[in-house]
């Protein structure tokens, strides 16, 4: 949620384009969509809801593009990469358009405001364009396309929460599950465009988050991760009651819910996770050891030009606290290299404090400037790319070193771990992740575990980014 520029990752939650893998039973003589989404969980989440409001207006859904009569792309804006890669699918799609002319395609999410015009009218790509707060309007907006009008909506809302929208698990492995519990982002990174493609800062009614996680227990989930822009600034005042509820106190109460039930969260800003949020953690077994706390540089003159609102010494702090209350957690990152003015020094500030916090993961990315952001604005994206490229690839060898490092570490103990799917290289071997987000492989006992089990792994040798072992019948003391 907070990824910006180009990369190549360990193993990535920002997906670059995956279409819908179900399909809905549409209302007689109802159309059919298709949905291809793009960028990060909270674009993924989207894409659930928009799913649910079609499939009320009596769409069914189609995994085959062609044979669609509305066809959607829920875009990322994040990076440039990402929005020529949205572009070329767009032109795919309107060729197939060209052979069936009642077909509608339409973009949701973040390109859609930045590039409404350019869509719209120069390069008459989509019919239909559809911010992210005004996916209630969609079926408005395609009578009026069906009409042969242009429909757009990309108003930005300081309440729209979609919290009385029971979301249609797309591509669901049945198992795992995203569950939004905030929308926008009131922090003014200068490199960020999500505060300008998503709005302000709003929670959603706690009441209605506790109520989505139980039924999806009911349906069988085991896991669940609580999504946001920033969850910690998570902040629900009840009006009826008069109660307030903070992210800690909601993470506290999703966690009783069900000692069977894993409980993740994204994203955090350092500034806002609070000794309240890691005790938590700390206290329930069944809320996941591990947070993804993006540094983005560990440059303290970087830091300020980006309006991070913290110094490398803080957030190197930071990881200490974290470190002092659960030993055993995980830490992510997120960082950029060949931000504008980085020097040499800065880059080398990044390393060590890669170094100093001991990343198990990150998202590593180099600067890609974005229209309309503050850098954009005050800034010269003003460093080489072959000087950004080089840098990257020295961020990624020295998250190599840690990744590996972390994993080797692991080789002798037992976790716990979800089995969320077959192995994708060997339909022998069951695959998952332990509660410190760490992806885990080991053979199938014939007759014994299924999708959704927890099991305990001894590992026993490793990857760069996998843990590799064997179940075990029980955990060894």
């Amino acid at each position: 949620m907070e990824l910006v520029g180009e990369s190549t990752k360990l193993h990535d939650e920002n997906r670059q384009g995956e279409a819908l893998d179900f399909t809905l039973d549409a209302s007689p003589n109802g159309k059919k969509f298709y949905v291809e989404s793009y960028g990060c969980a909270m674009n993924f989440a989207d894409s659930e809801v928009v799913a649910s409001i079609l499939h009320a207006e009596g769409f069914g859904s189609t995994k085959n593009f062609e044979e669609a009569d509305l066809v959607l792309v829920n875009t990322c804006s994040i990076r440039e990469k990402a929005e020529l890669t949205i572009r070329k699918r767009l032109t795919e799609f309107r060729k197939v358009k060209r052979t069936k002319p009642g077909m509608l395609i339409g973009i949701l999410g973040c390109m859609a405001e930045r590039l409404k015009s350019t869509l719209l009218e120069q390069e008459k790509l989509v019919d239909l364009v559809i911010g992210p707060d005004a996916y209630r309007t969609l079926p408005n907006l395609i009578k009026e396309a069906e009409g042969g009008q242009k429909g757009v909506n990309v108003l930005l809302s300081r309440d729209e929460t979609y919290g009385d929208i029971a979301p249609i698990r797309l591509n669901s492995n049945g198992i795992t599950a995203f569950v939004s519990i905030m929308r926008g982002c009131n922090n003014m990174c200068s490199f960020c465009v999500v505060p300008f493609t998503r709005g302000r800062e709003r929670s959603r009614d706690s009441n209605s988050i506790i109520e989505e996680v139980k039924t999806l227990i009911n349906q069988g989930y085991k896991e669940i991760t609580l999504l946001g822009q920033n969850v910690d600034s998570y902040y629900w005042n009840d009006e009826i009651s008069g109660l307030n509820t903070t992210f800690a106190q909601l993470l506290e109460q999703v966690a009783q819910i069900s000692n069977d039930l894993w409980v993740r969260f994204s994203t955090s800003h350092p500034k806002d996770i609070t000794d309240e949020v890691l005790h938590v953690m700390a206290k329930y077994e069944n809320i996941c050891k591990c947070i993804h706390l993006p540094v983005q540089s560990g440059s303290t003159r970087l830091l300020q030009l980006m309006n991070r609102t913290y110094t490398r010494e803080w957030y190197m702090a930071k990881i200490d606290r974290i470190r002092s209350i659960m030993p055993e957690c995980s830490i992510t990152s997120d960082l950029i290299t060949g931000f504008c003015t980085e020097t040499e020094e800065d880059h080398q500030d990044t390393l060590s404090l890669m170094r100093y916090s001991n990343y198990d993961m990150s998202y590593m990315y180099y600067y890609s400037e974005r229209p309309g952001t503050l850098a954009a604005k005050r800034y010269t994206d003003d460093i080489p790319l072959e000087v950004k490229k080089r840098r990257l690839q020295e961020v990624i060898d020295q998250q190599g070193i840690l990744s590996t490092r972390s994993n080797q570490n692991d080789i002798g103990k037992i976790f716990k771990v979800l089995i969320e799917s077959s192995s994708r290289k060997n339909e022998k071997d069951w695959q998952g992740r332990n509660s410190q987000n760490k992806i885990t492989v080991f053979p199938k006992i014939d007759g014994k575990h299924q999708l959704g089990s927890y099991v305990w792994v001894k590992i026993t040798a490793c990857t760069r980014a996998t843990l590799l072992g064997e179940i075990i019948e029980t955990r060894l003391k």
